[in-house]
């Protein structure tokens, strides 16, 4: 069991769920806001051994080195890469500190959120109209940028709608292609998409005025990753032209620090969490239970083996 299992902000985690992490631990503190600043965020994780924080808070070097108990880090939120993620986890692991994160909990709902903006877009049923006549997903070629869990489901649900889907990777995707999904470099996906839909990892940026410039007018960026893909100055120019059009969920993806992005007449921001519902809370519920007692169990038998 932990000695002390601090919530450092709000996770999301059902009534439920939280009453079961008393099964957990000797002592359980939650807070129900973000911390406002790096002091706040250590004087909350102080002598906790166990954490549990979403991705709104950063644990820097610093804060696991100011709180020599923890030993493990619970992120209630996608980890994908530890370049991507809001916790130090190389400084982490130098103290032997466990850190885990979940992975595959909304990804229904970022699929349904861009269907549906998609959808508004190309027939204008909204404020906004693609192009002057209206338009079906049948036989657009829609570039998928990045084909991990979230992108994948992105391109059957497209491709079930008759979009002509190519895809680039790091690493070619064997089940991607055999639906029919074509590979293409980089900048040939860019000058073949007339909707290109970005799923990368959080702060992975590949879009630059030179990329944009082989995208090209008379299209369509939708933004499905937690961050930014692009340069923020780059796609300014880019939606200078009004018949490009921008579309993601949250500030966070936005990257709109002055505000002036936000208030472009192309750009359609929901300043709401496409993979936020009942069923995805559900999920990461399960999952964050689910990674502390797989790191509880190995704790215990890590002791059971000391001589």
């Amino acid at each position: 069991m932990f000695k002390k299992l601090v919530v450092i902000d709000p996770v999301r985690l059902d009534k439920a769920t939280e009453s079961e992490l008393l099964q957990y631990t000797h002592e359980l503190c939650i807070y129900r806001d973000i911390p406002g600043d790096h002091s706040e965020i250590v004087r909350r994780l102080g002598d906790a051994d166990g954490v549990l924080v979403s991705y709104a808070t950063t644990i820097d070097r610093a804060a696991i080195e100011a709180c020599p108990n923890i030993r493990y880090i619970g992120m209630c939120c996608s980890l994908y890469s530890p370049e991507s993620a809001n916790v130090d986890i190389k400084a982490a692991n130098e103290r032997g500190i466990t850190v885990l994160g979940i992975r595959d909990y909304g990804d229904e709902g970022v699929l349904e959120y861009a269907v549906s903006e998609l959808v508004r877009l190309l027939h204008g049923f909204g404020p906004r109209q693609w192009r002057e006549d209206p338009t079906e997903f049948t036989g657009l070629k829609v570039g998928i940028l990045g084909l991990g869990t979230t992108g994948l489901l992105l391109a059957k649900g497209l491709k079930f709608f008759g979009a002509d889907i190519h895809y680039y990777s790091r690493t070619r995707k064997p089940e991607a292609e055999a639906r029919g999904m074509v590979y293409l470099p980089f900048d040939e996906l860019l000058q073949t998409s007339e909707i290109l839909c970005s799923c990368l990892n959080k702060n992975t940026i590949l879009l630059h005025e030179r990329e944009f410039a082989l995208f090209g007018n008379g299209k369509i960026l939708l933004n499905v990753s937690l961050s930014p893909s692009y340069s923020v100055p780059a796609i300014k120019s880019w939606l200078a032209n009004p018949n490009n059009y921008y579309l993601c969920d949250t500030a966070m993806a936005l990257g709109d620090a002055d505000g002036s992005l936000i208030k472009m007449p192309n750009v359609s921001c929901l300043l709401k969490s496409a993979g936020e519902s009942i069923q995805s809370r559900q999920r990461l519920c399960i999952k964050v239970l689910e990674n502390i007692q797989t790191f509880l169990l190995g704790s215990a038998k890590s002791q059971d083996s000391d001589p």
